[in-house]
């Protein structure tokens, strides 16, 4: 009896974080939506920060795009010790440069900047993407609410090219259907590191080795009893394919933050103080847990093979496993019937990984050039 219990509750618990969640909140929104006053412009002024680490190719190129938009917005680039030519570059292409000359990691540049600026809405970036005309003015519209604090926007990867990195793609797919969703029913948990935008007095200072500034921030923004929304036509572009190859270092890193925010900010979860209790632990730490459900399910599993109901559960576990190792192992098998079940696979290893990085102290505060906390997770 034991065993089934524990077979069963895996299974559920596995369901209802990698799918599960996704639909309830999808209908709470449906059912109760929080509507925001209608967006339009707002009289203030901005700035777009971009914390940069040796960006010299490509640093003007991402100053002249931050520009090409209705509004006014002064550019910032912050110089995380670079050793290039950026900020000489930066500022021949009339951006406001901040130069740390130590490299000091994101988070610590960005709570250095974020107290030297002026502005009162502040769009962050990063030097890779690209955004259109329209996406700062979608972001900033927002504030016109006063209740709205932080506003995150849509980040568009290139399409994968191998199996598990169309899988992961489907994932992204279903992360950003969450967050409008919990954006509908009142905060999305975190934002898109690669396009979002602050009321610049709401942003506190996070420790210099913060990871997920991305979704830290934001929370920090939503305890202080603003909401977090998401506007999926604020549209940032990355060329980059969502690779396994490419994604498996940025991804365990971004688990081993979310393992990191688990541990520093425990009083997240209690719901008398913090509203977004529930969604942050069915979002983000559930799916920490994912690994260990995996094995529980299949040893459970396997301890009742003799009766032939979990005989054939124990076949399709096995079944699964074997179209995602194939797709993992074999690049060009994309269908979904191998890609679907790679990307989780692929996932849940991110996350073993992401664990043992953030067990053994591997999560300094340095960030590769141009990354950003993009990925899903």
């Amino acid at each position: 009896m034991m065993r089934q219990i524990l077979f069963w509750a895996a299974v559920i618990l596995l369901a209802y974080a990698f799918l599960g969640y996704q639909l309830l909140i999808i209908g709470l929104a449906r059912l109760r939506p929080r509507r925001m006053l209608a967006t339009g412009p707002a009289p203030v002024k901005i700035a777009a920060l971009v914390v940069a680490c040796s960006e010299e190719a490509r640093i003007r190129a991402r100053i002249e795009n931050l520009r090409a938009t209705a509004l006014p917005v002064e550019v910032v680039v912050c110089s995380d010790g670079s050793t290039d030519g950026t900020v000489a570059e930066a500022q021949r292409a009339g951006a406001r440069v901040l130069e740390f000359p130590q490299r000091r990691g994101k988070a610590a540049c960005l709570s250095d900047a974020l107290r030297s600026l002026d502005a009162e809405i502040v769009v962050l970036a990063d030097a890779r993407q690209e955004f259109t005309p329209e996406t700062i003015p979608r972001l900033v519209g927002h504030f016109a609410d006063p209740a709205i604090g932080a506003v995150s926007g849509l980040l568009r990867i290139g399409d994968a090219s191998t199996s598990a990195g169309a899988g992961v793609n489907v994932y992204w797919k279903m992360e950003t259907a969450i967050r409008q969703a919990e954006s509908d029913f009142d905060s999305c948990i975190g934002c898109t590191g690669a396009v979002y935008a602050v009321r610049r007095a709401l942003a506190q200072a996070i420790p210099p080795d913060t990871i997920l500034d991305d979704v830290v921030i934001p929370m920090k923004i939503a305890l202080s009893g603003h909401r977090v929304v998401y506007d999926s036509s604020a549209l940032a572009f990355d060329p980059q394919p969502l690779d396994p190859r490419s994604e498996t270092r940025r991804k365990a890193r971004t688990l081993a933050g979310n393992f990191q925010m688990l541990v520093r900010h425990p009083a997240w979860l209690n719901p008398f103080k913090n509203r977004l209790a529930w969604q942050l632990i069915s979002h983000k730490y559930m799916r920490l847990a994912g690994p260990l459900l995996l094995l529980a399910a299949l040893a459970a599993n396997a301890s009742l093979a003799a009766i032939p109901f979990y005989r054939a559960c124990l076949a399709l576990q096995v079944l699964l496993y074997l179209l995602a190792t194939a797709g993992l192992a074999i690049p060009f098998l994309r269908g979904r019937l191998f890609s679907i079940p790679a990307g989780f696979l692929f996932l849940n290893l991110m996350t073993l990984r992401g664990f043992f990085r953030f067990a053994f102290g591997r999560t300094g505060g340095a960030w590769e050039s141009g990354a950003g906390n993009q990925s899903p997770g």
